[in-house]
Protein backbone atom coordinates (compact mmCIF):
# COMPACT_ATOMS: atom_id res chain seq x y z
CA UNK A 1 0.00 0.00 0.00
CA UNK A 2 1.03 3.47 -1.15
CA UNK A 3 1.95 5.93 1.92
CA UNK A 4 -0.82 8.18 0.44
CA UNK A 5 -3.29 5.60 0.62
CA UNK A 6 -1.77 4.32 4.03
CA UNK A 7 -2.43 7.73 5.18
CA UNK A 8 -6.12 7.88 4.03
CA UNK A 9 -6.93 4.63 5.45
CA UNK A 10 -5.96 6.22 8.38
CA UNK A 11 -7.76 9.03 8.55
CA UNK A 12 -11.03 8.77 9.65
CA UNK A 13 -14.12 10.37 7.74
CA UNK A 14 -16.76 12.27 9.03
CA UNK A 15 -20.90 10.84 8.98
CA UNK A 16 -22.35 11.01 5.96
CA UNK A 17 -25.50 12.84 5.95
CA UNK A 18 -28.11 11.77 3.17
CA UNK A 19 -30.04 15.24 2.92
CA UNK A 20 -33.71 14.25 0.81
CA UNK A 21 -35.43 16.94 -0.53
CA UNK A 22 -38.93 17.39 -1.88
CA UNK A 23 -41.13 19.10 -4.58
CA UNK A 24 -41.93 22.43 -1.72
CA UNK A 25 -41.71 26.15 -2.33
CA UNK A 26 -39.06 26.07 0.25
CA UNK A 27 -37.00 23.33 -1.35
CA UNK A 28 -34.47 26.00 -2.46
CA UNK A 29 -33.02 27.27 0.94
CA UNK A 30 -32.13 23.37 1.55
CA UNK A 31 -28.56 25.19 1.56
CA UNK A 32 -29.16 26.08 5.32
CA UNK A 33 -29.47 22.74 6.06
CA UNK A 34 -26.35 22.14 4.21
CA UNK A 35 -24.16 24.68 5.72
CA UNK A 36 -25.40 23.48 9.32
CA UNK A 37 -24.34 20.05 8.81
CA UNK A 38 -21.19 21.08 7.59
CA UNK A 39 -20.51 22.87 10.44
CA UNK A 40 -21.18 20.27 12.62
CA UNK A 41 -18.57 17.82 10.81
CA UNK A 42 -21.27 16.15 8.47
CA UNK A 43 -20.50 15.26 4.55
CA UNK A 44 -23.60 16.07 2.93
CA UNK A 45 -25.06 14.62 -0.22
CA UNK A 46 -28.42 15.46 -1.27
CA UNK A 47 -31.17 13.29 -2.80
CA UNK A 48 -34.10 14.87 -4.61
CA UNK A 49 -37.34 13.29 -5.89
CA UNK A 50 -37.81 13.73 -9.61
CA UNK A 51 -40.25 16.99 -9.00
CA UNK A 52 -37.72 17.89 -5.55
CA UNK A 53 -35.31 18.83 -8.69
CA UNK A 54 -37.33 21.62 -10.27
CA UNK A 55 -37.32 23.53 -6.82
CA UNK A 56 -33.88 23.63 -5.95
CA UNK A 57 -30.65 25.63 -7.72
CA UNK A 58 -28.86 21.60 -8.69
CA UNK A 59 -25.55 23.36 -9.37
CA UNK A 60 -25.33 25.70 -6.02
CA UNK A 61 -26.80 22.50 -4.18
CA UNK A 62 -24.15 20.34 -5.81
CA UNK A 63 -21.39 22.90 -5.61
CA UNK A 64 -22.29 22.92 -1.39
CA UNK A 65 -21.77 19.88 -0.98
CA UNK A 66 -19.13 18.55 -4.02
CA UNK A 67 -21.47 15.55 -4.27
CA UNK A 68 -24.16 15.30 -7.39
CA UNK A 69 -27.84 15.58 -6.59
CA UNK A 70 -29.42 11.64 -6.70
CA UNK A 71 -32.41 11.55 -8.28
CA UNK A 72 -32.90 8.94 -10.36
CA UNK A 73 -31.70 4.76 -10.03
CA UNK A 74 -28.26 4.24 -11.24
CA UNK A 75 -27.89 1.58 -14.00
CA UNK A 76 -26.16 -1.67 -13.05
CA UNK A 77 -22.66 -1.38 -12.98
CA UNK A 78 -22.43 2.18 -12.66
CA UNK A 79 -20.43 3.58 -9.88
CA UNK A 80 -22.73 4.65 -6.45
CA UNK A 81 -21.97 8.44 -6.66
CA UNK A 82 -22.80 8.91 -2.55
CA UNK A 83 -21.23 7.24 0.27
CA UNK A 84 -23.48 5.08 1.98
CA UNK A 85 -25.82 7.31 4.43
CA UNK A 86 -24.98 7.39 8.63
CA UNK A 87 -27.97 9.07 8.77
CA UNK A 88 -31.18 10.51 6.57
CA UNK A 89 -32.60 14.43 6.94
CA UNK A 90 -36.05 14.81 5.06
CA UNK A 91 -36.74 18.17 4.88
CA UNK A 92 -38.59 19.79 3.53
CA UNK A 93 -41.18 16.31 3.55
CA UNK A 94 -44.42 16.84 1.71
CA UNK A 95 -47.50 15.16 2.06
CA UNK A 96 -47.15 12.62 -0.97
CA UNK A 97 -43.63 11.91 0.41
CA UNK A 98 -44.62 11.17 3.63
CA UNK A 99 -47.63 8.88 3.09
CA UNK A 100 -45.89 6.94 0.32
CA UNK A 101 -43.17 6.40 2.32
CA UNK A 102 -45.21 4.93 5.65
CA UNK A 103 -46.93 2.61 3.58
CA UNK A 104 -44.27 1.73 1.76
CA UNK A 105 -43.79 2.37 -1.67
CA UNK A 106 -41.16 2.83 -3.52
CA UNK A 107 -41.47 4.56 -6.76
CA UNK A 108 -38.65 7.62 -6.69
CA UNK A 109 -35.20 6.81 -5.27
CA UNK A 110 -36.11 9.17 -2.60
CA UNK A 111 -38.70 7.07 -1.43
CA UNK A 112 -36.48 3.33 -2.08
CA UNK A 113 -33.53 4.67 0.00
CA UNK A 114 -35.79 6.07 2.90
CA UNK A 115 -37.77 2.75 2.76
CA UNK A 116 -34.39 0.79 2.64
CA UNK A 117 -33.38 3.11 5.51
CA UNK A 118 -35.65 1.64 7.71
CA UNK A 119 -34.48 -2.11 7.15
CA UNK A 120 -30.56 -1.04 7.76
CA UNK A 121 -31.35 1.01 11.10
CA UNK A 122 -29.81 3.97 9.43
CA UNK A 123 -31.25 7.10 11.92
CA UNK A 124 -33.68 9.46 9.97
CA UNK A 125 -34.99 12.53 10.70
CA UNK A 126 -38.10 14.04 8.99
CA UNK A 127 -39.14 17.82 8.67
CA UNK A 128 -42.77 17.91 7.22
CA UNK A 129 -43.78 20.77 5.60
CA UNK A 130 -47.37 20.94 4.46
CA UNK A 131 -50.65 22.79 4.25
CA UNK A 132 -53.63 22.48 6.86
CA UNK A 133 -55.39 21.06 4.31
CA UNK A 134 -53.04 18.48 3.89
CA UNK A 135 -52.75 17.54 7.22
CA UNK A 136 -56.40 16.77 8.47
CA UNK A 137 -56.36 14.48 5.86
CA UNK A 138 -56.65 11.26 8.25
CA UNK A 139 -53.92 9.12 6.09
CA UNK A 140 -51.76 11.83 6.95
CA UNK A 141 -51.98 11.15 10.92
CA UNK A 142 -51.60 7.63 10.39
CA UNK A 143 -48.09 7.85 7.96
CA UNK A 144 -46.93 10.03 10.77
CA UNK A 145 -47.86 7.44 13.57
CA UNK A 146 -46.16 4.35 11.45
CA UNK A 147 -43.29 6.49 10.76
CA UNK A 148 -43.27 7.16 14.68
CA UNK A 149 -43.87 3.19 15.37
CA UNK A 150 -40.96 2.68 12.63
CA UNK A 151 -38.55 5.01 15.11
CA UNK A 152 -38.44 7.87 12.74
CA UNK A 153 -37.53 11.25 14.32
CA UNK A 154 -40.72 13.77 13.33
CA UNK A 155 -39.69 17.33 13.60
CA UNK A 156 -42.34 19.54 15.03
CA UNK A 157 -44.44 21.57 12.03
CA UNK A 158 -47.42 23.54 12.39
CA UNK A 159 -49.40 23.64 8.94
CA UNK A 160 -49.82 26.59 7.08
CA UNK A 161 -52.70 27.84 5.22
CA UNK A 162 -53.93 26.14 2.29
CA UNK A 163 -52.78 28.53 -1.19
CA UNK A 164 -50.83 30.78 1.16
CA UNK A 165 -47.67 29.49 0.67
CA UNK A 166 -46.49 28.84 4.13
CA UNK A 167 -44.26 30.64 6.45
CA UNK A 168 -40.77 29.76 4.78
CA UNK A 169 -39.32 31.84 7.57
CA UNK A 170 -40.35 30.09 10.16
CA UNK A 171 -38.61 26.21 9.17
CA UNK A 172 -36.45 25.12 11.31
CA UNK A 173 -33.96 23.68 9.10
CA UNK A 174 -31.68 22.87 12.04
CA UNK A 175 -34.21 20.83 13.81
CA UNK A 176 -33.12 17.48 11.70
CA UNK A 177 -29.44 17.78 12.87
CA UNK A 178 -31.15 18.22 16.80
CA UNK A 179 -33.03 14.95 16.33
CA UNK A 180 -30.21 13.25 14.98
CA UNK A 181 -27.63 14.27 17.18
CA UNK A 182 -28.38 11.74 19.80
CA UNK A 183 -27.91 9.09 17.10
CA UNK A 184 -24.67 10.25 15.69
CA UNK A 185 -22.45 7.23 14.88
CA UNK A 186 -20.21 7.14 17.81
CA UNK A 187 -17.07 8.78 17.65
CA UNK A 188 -17.69 11.07 15.05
Amino acid sequence: MSDHANQSAQQPRNPFLYVVVCASGIAGEVGKLITAAQEANWDVGVVATPQGLGFIDAEAVEAQTGHPIRSAWRAPGDPRPLPPADAIAVAPATFNTINKWAAGISDTLALGILCEAYGLGIPTAVLPYLNAAQAAHPAYRQSLDRLRDMGILIGAHEPHRPKAGGEAALFRWGEALELLTPRRPAGQ
